[in-house]
């Protein structure tokens, strides 16, 4: 299905999707970059809240890999939380009927960028969905592959973008109550 794209990520247009933050996966990552995961995700989330943009929230085999970390939990109350053992989130159903005609864009955030989210994007993306990938939000545990999938997300025609920028698009100009609040969460 043929689809105008925009360039920018747009507060009427997006879903957010947080792939497989869970305990175990996240306790193979370096401390640092995990650190910075975590508050990525956790800034999109709360400017999503904020907006009253759509979340949804995946987990790998949770029997194994655990639930996502406790940090992020307080924004994912209203989200559906869905369990998958397929890496690509395209090819589960249940995550499937979540995604709406009038929200084409999803933001993507997560964990592993090579992986699960790259799997998941570009199966979105072929399911005619535009993707974007916050580059700041994703995270593997070899820096090397991280790097190889956003440039292999690049390559595909998948928009990759950062935190700020995604949330200062969907807020569109500096102004309001949610500007405020998002601002105060960037600092």
């Amino acid at each position: 299905m043929a689809m105008h794209h925009s360039l920018l990520a747009t507060q009427q247009a997006s879903q957010l999707v947080i792939i497989d933050v869970q305990e175990k996966l996240a306790a193979a990552m370096q401390a640092e970059p995990l650190a910075q995961l975590v508050r990525n995700c956790g800034i999109l989330l709360q400017a999503a809240a904020l907006l009253e943009i759509p979340r949804l929230y995946t987990e790998q085999y949770p029997k194994g890999l655990g639930s996502t970390v406790a940090e992020l939990t307080p924004w994912l109350q209203a989200a559906p939380r869905i369990e998958k053992t397929a890496f690509s989130c395209a090819e589960v159903p249940a995550f499937r009927s979540h995604l709406t005609s009038d929200r084409p864009q999803l933001i993507l955030a997560g964990m592993e960028a090579h992986i699960c989210v790259l799997q998941t994007a570009i199966g979105l993306q072929q399911l005619g969905h535009q993707v974007i990938v916050a580059e700041d939000a994703v995270l593997s545990r070899k820096p090397k592959h991280k790097r190889n999938a956003l440039a292999r997300l690049q390559h595909a025609g998948i928009m990759v973008s950062n935190t700020e920028s995604i949330v200062f698009e969907w807020l569109g100009r500096a102004e309001g109550d949610a500007f405020k609040a998002i601002s105060r969460l960037i600092r």
